[in-house]
């Protein structure tokens, strides 16, 4: 008789690092593992570990016959495959390019991205709605390296084949996304390290956060991104690099931490109450992430232009959260709610910067104006001023989250505004988070696709295939899902994510090229832009 328990999922390289992790987060929360790796890896042994009825079986990705033989072997005991988690690998041997004989960089493009392309094709063929695949894949596919060929080109092209099987399967109901960790404590860093090949007080002093990660940090976003929480996640790549993708200069990224004692992450905050201040959290997402810490049971800081809205909210969540009146756009308002702020709790613990563009990004670059310019004195250098006073206020362990633009399907003549305000927010994250690595202050931004917020809750029916024509999910995403996002990311489960972005965007920016839009729908879209049901707005 075929059973399971919560989801099975299936994970490669489970015996060691990274793999192992997994295997224990996804047990023990009530899941059924098949645990995979190669023969004589250990692997077989974990039966004991795990205990009915999970299973463990031997198999070599790089070898097609073997993933077929494993296929057969789990549909023998298991009715679906729920997740599937393509974390073998083989790694870089940091060896020069004239010395890299072509076997091994072959063996590596088998291990890395043609196993994980067989292991994904055979998954999808047994998957239903709802299931999720996860590729590890690493920093070095995204940020080059001398000595790592092979590795880092297998790395960049797995990367790049979760956005194309994201955009495959989503019509089938399938996500697809990946994960990209920098240096982790695992054996095969150790090594390295033993082989003489890499020097651990050299790698951490390039990490802002100043150390490596424990592959239990990296686990737990793979656990976020395919579960239930991260439903608009698709296509895109969650980087866990302690902020080394963020730093690009000359000296230490983390001068002022004595490196060989950063060999663990923070104590994990539990149920403990944090002060959360969302900064335009009235409506669409920023009241959505608002309703979501208060859920959690921290204290809600809603600072909004609009203070009527904002007390209503405050006083909906309950006694204890705070609505304040700010502009920010006025330097003296930001710096005067977080005088007031320190005045009231003494600290802070996370700063959502939720003031994201609406009206004021609709032009397209050649019309721009001064409109332009006020837009970018609200969203962009208030998220600055903003993040420039929670600063001061801040102890380690703290968050900043900055909200990008939503994606304005009713102008999309404004793409060029917005991906420039999008690259600056994104920016911006990353050069905080070089700056506060070593102080413990994280950041990461998070890049919404079409969100169904008060201002698109009745689209037209041509709005909405149009939508489907261009999201690869074929839907509106919902506030919740971008809060549920933001929930993760300021959370211990994000301990090692910082100056990365999260596209929650239901595939959007893993399609390739511009969207092409008709006469046709250019005339339907002025028709739906004067539509009484619809204002335009963004967020």
């Amino acid at each position: 008789m075929k059973e399971q328990l919560g989801r099975t999922v299936v994970i490669t390289g489970a015996a060691g690092g990274i793999g192992r992790a997994l295997v224990d987060i996804f047990a023990t929360g009530g899941d059924t593992v098949v645990a995979v790796d190669l023969p004589g890896s250990g692997v077989l042994e974990m039966t004991r570990h795990l205990g009915h009825p999970h299973l463990c079986l031997e198999c070599d990705v790089s070898r097609e016959e073997d993933i077929l033989s494993l296929y057969s072997r789990i549909e023998e005991q298991f009715l679906d495959i729920e997740v599937l988690v393509n974390n073998a690998a083989v790694g870089p041997d940091l060896v020069a390019t004239l010395d890299t004989h072509v076997e091994d960089f072959q063996l590596a493009l088998r291990v890395n991205l043609v196993g994980p392309n067989i292991m994904a094709r055979e998954a999808a063929r047994r998957m239903k709605p709802g299931a999720v695949i996860a590729n590890v894949a690493s920093v070095a596919g995204l940020l080059s390296n001398p000595y790592r060929n092979g590795y880092a080109a297998s790395k960049a092209g797995l990367i790049a084949t979760t956005k194309v099987l994201a955009c495959q399967w989503a019509s089938r109901g399938i996500r697809v996304c990946a994960v990209a960790p920098g240096y982790v404590r695992t054996p095969m860093i150790a090594e390295l390290e033993r082989a003489g090949k890499l020097r651990p007080a050299e790698v951490r002093g390039c990490i802002p956060m100043g150390r490596m990660a424990q592959p239990e940090e990296v686990a737990q976003a793979i656990r976020f991104m395919v579960s239930a929480q991260a439903t608009y996640i698709t296509g895109s790549t969650l980087v866990v690099d302690g902020g080394l993708m963020s730093f690009n200069q000359s000296g230490e990224a983390n001068p002022a931490v004595d490196n060989l004692c950063q060999t663990a992450p923070p104590r994990p905050e539990g149920t403990e109450a944090r002060i959360a201040v969302v900064v335009g959290g009235t409506k669409g997402i920023g009241a959505a992430v608002a309703v979501r810490f208060a859920e959690r049971g921290d204290t809600v800081v809603i600072a909004d232009k609009n203070n009527e809205a904002a007390a209503a909210l405050a006083s909906s969540l309950g006694d204890k959260h705070l609505a304040i009146t700010v502009d920010v756009a006025l330097e003296s308002d930001v710096v005067a709610l977080f005088d007031e702020l320190r005045r009231r709790y003494g600290h802070i613990d996370i700063l959502v910067n939720c003031a994201a563009p609406k009206g004021a990004f609709v032009l397209s670059v050649v019309d721009v104006s001064p409109v332009f310019e006020q837009g970018l004195s609200v969203n962009l250098t208030g998220a600055f001023t903003c993040a420039r006073e929670a600063i001061k206020v801040m102890r380690p362990g703290s968050v900043i989250l900055n909200l990008g633009a939503c994606a304005d399907f009713l102008h999309p003549g404004s793409r060029d505004t917005i991906d420039a305000y999008n690259a600056a927010i994104e920016m911006l994250t990353r050069c905080m988070a070089a700056e506060l690595g070593p102080f413990g202050v994280r950041t990461a931004t998070i890049v919404p696709g079409h969100i169904r917020t008060p201002g698109v809750t009745r689209p037209s029916k041509f709005m909405t295939r149009w939508v489907r024509r261009q999201i690869p999910m074929g839907r509106f995403g919902e506030p919740d899902e971008v809060a549920d996002a933001a929930c993760f990311l300021a959370s211990s489960d994000a301990s090692y994510i910082t100056g990365s972005i999260l596209n929650v965007d239901g595939g959007l920016a893993s399609t390739f090229g511009p969207i092409c839009v008709s006469k046709f729908d250019l005339r339907s879209l002025r028709t739906i832009t004067e539509s009484p049901f619809v204002d335009g707005e963004s967020n």
